[in-house]
C-alpha cells in the first residue's frame, strides 16, 4: 500500500538531470520485441537468399551418405570421428550463414535502441534482487501483466498463422508423400518462407506497441515527487538561503568599497536624505564624471556624513540626484544627458572653491 501511495505521489515529470543519471546507471528503455522482430526478419532474408543454395548442397552431401554407405568405413574410432567431422562440416556450412544473420540482426536492433555502455552497477550483486516481495511484484505487477499479454498475443498470432498457412498448403503437404524426396526441401522452404513472412507482419505491430510502451513505462518509473524536484533544484542551483546569504555578503563588501571611495569624490548630489550620488571629476584624468558611490535612505545619509566629514561639497538637487541614482551604476561615467546639469554644479563649486577649501 505504501509503495502504491508513493508511486501515486510522483506527479512531476523527470528532470533532465534525473534522466541523465538513469541513463548513466544503465536504466534505459528497452523493447525486447525489437530484437525478436529483427531476428525473424533476418531469418526471412537468410531463408530467401541463402537457404535455397545451401540447402541444395546439404541435400547433395546427404545423398552421398545414403547412396554410398559402404564408402565410409566404421571399423575404428578414427573412422567414426572422420564421418562425424564430415557431417558436422556440412551442417556448419548450412547453418552458419543464417545463424550469423540472426545474431547480427538482434545485435543491431539492440544497438539502435541504446548505445553500448559498461555499467558495473548492473552486474554488481545486490541482496535486494533476492527479495521475494519484489520478485512477486515483478511477476504479478503491471510489468509482469504486460509481458504476459505480449506472450499471449505472440502465441495466438503464431498459432493462427501456422493454422492458416498449413491449411492452405494441406494439399501440397499430402502430395509430398508421393513425390521425389529431393523436392521436399523446396516444399519445406516455401512453407517456411510464408510462415516467417506472416510472423514478421504480426511481430512488427507488437514491436511498435512495445517500443511506445517501454518508453512510456520508463518515463513513468522516473517520475518524481515535488519534494524530490525541490531537493534536486537545491543541489544543482544551491540552497536559496545560502545563496541569499552570499548575495548579502557581496552587497556588504560592495557597500564597504563604495564608502571607502567617497573621500575621493569631487561633489555629492543629494535629495536631501533619500538619495545621494557621489561624483568624481578631475580634468587631468580625462573623461566624464564618474559615480564612485550612490545609495538611498541610510546609505545616502552615510555618504553625506562621510562627505561632510572630508569637506566634500554636498549639493541638494532632488531631480538630478534621483535620476542619477536610477540611471547610472557605480564606477560608470554619467550619460551625455547629464553633462550640462553636472557641469553647472562643478562650475559652481569651482567658483566657490575657497568656501569648500576652508571646510576641508
Amino acid at each position: 500500500m505504501s509503495e502504491t501511495v508513493d508511486q501515486d505521489s510522483k506527479t512531476e515529470e523527470a528532470t533532465p538531470r534525473k534522466i541523465e543519471e538513469s541513463i548513466r546507471k544503465g536504466q534505459v528503455p528497452f523493447s525486447r520485441e525489437a530484437p525478436i522482430f529483427a531476428s525473424l526478419l533476418g531469418m526471412l532474408a537468410a531463408s530467401w537468399f541463402l537457404m535455397r543454395e545451401s540447402g541444395a548442397r546439404l541435400v547433395l552431401a546427404l545423398e552421398q551418405f545414403i547412396e554410398n554407405p559402404a564408402g565410409w568405413s566404421l571399423e575404428s574410432n578414427s573412422d567414426v570421428a572422420l564421418l562425424f567431422g564430415a557431417v558436422v562440416r556440412d551442417l556448419a556450412i548450412f547453418l552458419l550463414p543464417p545463424v550469423a544473420v540472426l545474431m547480427i540482426a538482434g545485435l543491431v536492433a539492440s544497438l539502435v535502441q541504446n548505445p553500448v555502455q559498461f555499467v558495473g552497477e548492473r552486474i554488481r550483486p545486490q541482496t535486494s534482487r533476492l527479495s521475494v516481495g519484489k520478485g512477486w511484484k515483478r511477476v504479478f505487477g503491471l510489468h509482469g501483466q504486460v509481458e504476459f499479454l505480449k506472450s499471449l498475443f505472440k502465441f495466438a498470432a503464431i498459432a493462427t498463422i501456422t493454422f492458416i498457412v498449413v491449411s492452405s498448403e494441406q494439399g501440397r503437404i499430402l502430395n509430398a508423400m508421393l513425390v521425389e524426396p529431393g523436392s521436399l526441401p523446396e516444399l519445406v522452404l516455401a512453407i517456411s518462407l510464408r510462415l516467417l513472412a506472416a510472423a514478421c507482419v504480426a511481430t512488427v505491430v507488437l514491436m511498435a506497441v512495445d517500443l511506445v510502451w517501454s518508453r512510456l513505462s520508463w518515463l513513468r518509473e522516473l517520475r518524481m515527487t515535488r519534494q524530490e524536484v525541490k531537493d534536486e533544484y537545491k543541489q544543482s542551483d544551491g540552497d536559496p538561503i545560502v545563496k541569499a546569504r552570499q548575495r548579502s555578503l557581496a552587497r556588504d563588501r560592495l557597500r564597504k568599497r563604495m564608502m571607502a571611495s567617497v573621500p575621493r569624490a569631487t561633489l555629492v548630489i543629494a535629495n536631501p536624505t533619500h538619495y545621494a550620488v557621489a561624483l568624481r571629476y578631475e580634468r587631468e584624468e580625462g573623461g566624464a564624471p564618474v559615480v564612485v558611490a550612490k545609495g538611498q535612505d541610510l546609505i545616502a545619509l552615510k555618504i553625506r556624513e562621510i562627505a561632510e566629514h572630508h569637506g566634500i561639497p554636498v549639493i541638494e538637487d532632488k531631480p538630478l540626484a534621483r535620476a542619477l541614482c536610477k540611471s547610472v551604476e557605480v564606477n560608470m561615467m554619467i550619460p551625455a544627458e547629464f553633462y550640462q546639469a553636472v557641469a553647472q554644479l562643478i562650475h559652481f563649486i569651482s567658483t566657490h572653491k575657497h568656501r569648500y577649501s576652508s571646510r576641508r
